[in-house]
Parts: structure tokens; C-alpha cells; sequence
């Protein structure tokens, strides 16, 4: 019987590669146009768009850079993220925390209307936002904009620490107790180091959402000096329609630092979670 079950159990093990190998292969496919098509004139691109290029071609990276003041908006979006991902995750922490390991009046109930928060597309709240940030003289600023993205990023940062503080064994809590450790020494040196799988994925994903997103920065930020990466790349398709391949470069340099954190991310993401709290 056992020798029945061996080569099933290597059909199984084998589609699975097959799938996870198709299915990287499609997810390869467009950063693979991406590259090849800056790399290439405006000639060879028309000719061979799937080709390999002959001779490399740097001059779009020159356009992209210096024509759309990329270096400039690669600073503004920079800001922005840095500032919008420090902010919501500190205060998504605390509230993670108390939602988790507190008891106060009225906390399933708040707690049901943060998560209510996130079925809500940002699109729906441009009008009510900006007429508010219009009377606050936030419109064109960091902080406006840097404000409204904690306000989105906050639901979904509240529930997955929340959710993952809550599996942190309650002995360890107790154990800090004894120890002497009020709410913010067990906050800070038993919930926050065994969190950092989940800090960093948050991190990482809050982190990918802000230098992607286009929506409020275009609306909130309409000064050219503030603009942001993804908002000058918007305008770059619509400069060079026929350049395709400058288009790609600017692509590929406002993809970058996207794969750079993704890829640091990704190595912590195994060493947290190699280290288990409980051995």
C-alpha cells in the first residue's frame, strides 16, 4: 500500500511546482517587457517588441530623470511615505494593543466601526476631504496629505496587529507582570519584539500602497515641485504616448525602491517568524 501512494503523492508535489512556476512566470512577464522596453530605442521597439535588445539604450533613463524632474518627485514621495507609514503604525500599535490585551466601555464597539472603515473606497471621501483640508490650508503641504494617508492606512494597520497581539500567549503577559512591567513596559518589551513579523509585513505593505498611490496626491498636491513619482509618471504617458520605451524607464525607476523594500522585507519576514515566542 505504501508503494501504491509514492508516485500520487510525486504527481501532487509535482503539479504544485508546475502551478507556482506558471503562475511566477505570468507575474514575471511584465517587469520583463518593463526592462527590455527601456533599454530599447524607438525604432527597435517598434520592430521587435518582445526581443531582447541589441544594444542597450540609456538615453530614456536620461529623459525620464532629467526632463520629469524624477529625483524631485522621488523626494516628495520619500516624504510621504516615510511620514504616513512611521505615523499610522505608531498609532496602530497602541490602539492594537489596547483593542487586544485592555478592558474599556465600549471597545467591541469601536472596535466594529474601525473595521466598518475599511470596506469604505477612499474615492467616496475626495470632496468631504478636501473641503476640509481646504479650511485647514493643508492643500499643497506634506501634512495634508500625510494626515489623510494615516487615516486610510490606520483601519487595516489596527486589525492585523490587533489580530496578532491577541495570539501572543497570555503567560508571557503574566510572566512581565510579576516582573515588575506596567501596560507600556509590556507594550514595548514583550509585545513589540515578538511582533516583528507582523510589524514588517505592515510596514512593507502600508510602505507599497503610499508610493503607489496617485489619487490624493494628485488631487491634494497640484504644485509641480510636490508632486510624486506615480503622479509624474501619469504624466510622462501622457507627454510620450509614441515613446513607449521612455515611458518604461520611468516605470522601472519608480519600481525600484518597491522591490528593494520588498525584497528587505521579505528576509525578515523569515527571520521573524523563525523565532517563535514560545519554544
Amino acid at each position: 500500500m505504501k508503494l501504491a501512494k509514492k508516485p500520487s503523492l510525486w504527481v501532487g508535489k509535482l503539479s504544485r511546482q508546475l502551478i507556482l512556476l506558471a503562475a511566477a512566470t505570468v507575474s514575471l512577464i511584465p517587469l520583463y517587457f518593463m526592462v527590455i522596453s527601456a533599454l530599447k530605442g524607438r525604432e527597435e521597439y517598434l520592430e521587435n517588441k518582445w526581443g531582447l535588445p541589441s544594444v542597450p539604450v540609456l538615453t530614456n533613463f536620461v529623459t525620464s530623470l532629467v526632463q520629469e524632474s524624477t529625483p524631485n518627485r522621488y523626494f516628495n514621495s520619500l516624504v510621504l511615505t516615510v511620514g504616513a507609514v512611521a505615523i499610522s503604525t505608531l498609532f496602530a500599535c497602541l490602539a492594537a494593543y489596547a483593542f487586544a490585551r485592555l478592558r474599556f466601555p465600549g471597545k467591541n464597539t469601536l472596535f466594529n466601526m474601525i473595521l466598518a472603515l475599511m470596506v469604505v473606497p477612499p474615492v467616496v471621501m475626495v470632496v468631504p476631504m478636501f473641503v476640509s483640508m481646504a479650511r485647514l490650508k493643508l492643500v499643497n503641504t506634506y501634512e495634508g496629505v500625510i494626515l489623510i494617508y494615516v487615516g486610510i492606512l490606520l483601519p487595516f494597520s489596527v486589525y492585523l496587529l490587533t489580530n496578532f497581539f491577541e495570539t501572543i500567549p497570555q503567560a508571557i503577559v503574566d510572566a512581565g507582570r510579576i516582573d515588575g512591567c506596567n501596560n507600556l513596559g509590556i507594550f514595548f518589551r514583550i509585545m513589540l519584539p515578538l511582533s516583528a513579523p507582523a510589524l514588517v509585513t505592515l510596514i512593507v505593505v502600508n510602505s507599497m500602497w503610499v508610493w503607489n498611490e496617485l489619487l490624493i496626491a494628485l488631487i491634494f498636491l497640484q504644485k509641480d515641485d510636490l508632486k510624486t513619482v506615480m503622479v509624474g509618471v501619469s504624466a510622462m504617458r501622457g507627454r510620450y504616448y509614441l515613446d513607449v520605451p521612455a515611458t518604461m524607464a520611468g516605470l522601472l525607476i519608480a519600481t525600484i525602491p518597491i522591490i528593494i523594500l520588498y525584497l528587505f522585507g521579505q528576509r525578515y519576514f523569515i527571520r521573524g517568524l523563525t523565532s517563535g515566542a514560545v519554544k
